[in-house]
């Protein structure tokens, strides 16, 4: 369906909606290869369809420092630590490290319910919902999808996991999470219950440096 200005719905929320925070990222690292930052909930990584979603992580930052590229990207309203490169040839390096998994992430998140088991590991393979793009689903037919998660603790009706990704597919912890029956707290595609932003967070993550190898870990405290 599209509105009478030619544009679809899912595009004319998505404008409706977007509402940027105007702080600036917080700067984790920064060298000749790497910048590393803390995207804030409700700001896109990278530039939407539509002129009024131009506004990004992305686009900020290379407005301050026009070498910078883009390596992966978050959610709008996951916050946490995304990697940027500095150079061509570290954005390659860093890309196969996500490409073969090197990369290590750890995420944050408050979801409906008290879950039972101390922990797990979901292995459902995913696909997109195309009749209902931006979602995805869970599929037989899907790409391989793995997510590990813990338990960390439970306040009611409310259960704090941690969550460890080992493959990066679109919205994978969101809709493993609604497979578990505990979606996040605040999703507007998967959730049943509202909060005050989507209660997800990439908090750490370790990779090597694309210049010597060196290891790096990086953690963003979860602010929720």
């Amino acid at each position: 369906m599209r509105t009478g200005c030619g544009r679809s719905w899912t595009t004319f929320l998505a404008i409706c909606d977007y509402a940027p925070p105007d702080a600036p990222p917080e700067v984790l690292h920064r060298d000749d290869d790497l910048l590393i930052v803390v995207k804030p909930e409700g700001l896109l990584s990278v530039p939407g369809k539509a002129p009024e979603l131009a506004d990004c992580l992305e686009t900020r930052l290379r407005a301050a420092d026009p070498q910078v590229l883009l390596v992966h990207r978050l959610d709008r309203d996951t916050s946490g630590i995304m990697v940027f490169a500095r150079n061509r040839a570290a954005q390659r390096h860093l890309g196969l490290q996500f490409e073969k998994r090197y990369v290590t992430k750890r995420y944050v998140a408050l979801v409906a319910g008290a879950m039972a088991e101390p922990g797990g590991t979901v292995t459902l393979p995913m696909m997109a919902d195309w009749p209902n793009r931006p979602r995805q689903m869970v599929h037989e037919d899907g790409r391989r999808a793995v997510t590990r998660w813990q338990r960390l603790a439970v306040d009611g009706d409310v259960t704090r996991v941690a969550l460890w990704p080992e493959t990066g597919r679109s919205h994978q912890l969101r809709v493993h999470l609604l497979a578990l029956g505990h979606p996040i707290l605040g999703d507007q595609l998967y959730g049943t219950r509202a909060a005050a932003r989507m209660m997800l967070h990439a908090e750490e993550l370790g990779l090597r440096h694309p210049t010597g190898g060196a290891v790096l870990s990086f953690r963003a405290p979860c602010p929720f």
